[in-house]
């Protein structure tokens, strides 16, 4: 059980976002299993208010990066506040998103609500977000690099991914190989002594 446990825990230690990817095809089957695995995860009431869009196709992925870039340009440049804008500075990120349309796939998630064909859902934004953390690592642990993305607003994922109103995009994940000599931020995490608590 020990053992167990801290491979996987050292497996996830050298998990790392990725911003520059390979244009290089992923076996769908692989994608297929991850989005697999990540609805296997618990949700309120056994409803599992989640959708996941799989999108390969070069010229939605174009109109997906357009859109968002749009989206993204606005809020950098007007709405975000200049602590934030420090807060991200070492991490390189901006309102350019190639990723986007270079990966070979982008999984859009969508939280489904009550609607016309659905139920109404509980704990859905709860739900959905224990989906997205599995679905992370299942795509690390299967060999690929992802990257949580969320553009706002995102309503216009809705009509570039063909989905009802009830449902609601809530992450953007581009997926694939990182790009031949990609380099990533110099980050830490916190120790465990400080992010764990005993009582």
């Amino acid at each position: 059980m020990d053992r167990t446990v801290r491979a996987f825990a050292d497996r996830m230690a050298t998990r790392r976002s990725v911003r520059h990817f390979s244009a290089e095809p992923v076996p769908l089957e692989v994608i297929e299993q991850a989005v697999r695995a990540a609805a296997s995860a618990p949700s309120g009431a056994n409803l599992q208010p989640w959708r996941f869009v799989v999108v390969t196709d070069a010229q939605r992925k174009r109109r997906l990066r357009q859109a968002a870039e749009s989206e993204e340009r606005e809020f950098y440049t007007r709405r975000a506040s200049a602590e934030w804008l420090q807060a991200v500075a070492p991490i390189g990120t901006d309102w350019e998103k190639p990723f986007l349309e270079v990966a070979p796939v982008v999984i859009v998630v969508f939280e489904v609500h009550q609607g016309p064909r659905t139920p109404k859902p509980y704990y859905v934004k709860e739900s959905v977000g224990i989906a997205v953390g599995v679905l992370i690592t299942a795509l690390h642990l299967s060999g690929l690099a992802t990257l949580t993305h969320t553009p706002s607003p995102m309503r216009f994922l809705n009509e570039i991914c063909d989905r009802p109103a009830e449902e609601r995009a809530c992450v953007v994940m581009p997926v694939g190989y990182p790009a031949d000599g990609v380099t990533v931020p110099q980050l830490t995490r916190k120790p465990l002594s400080e992010v764990l608590v005993r009582r």
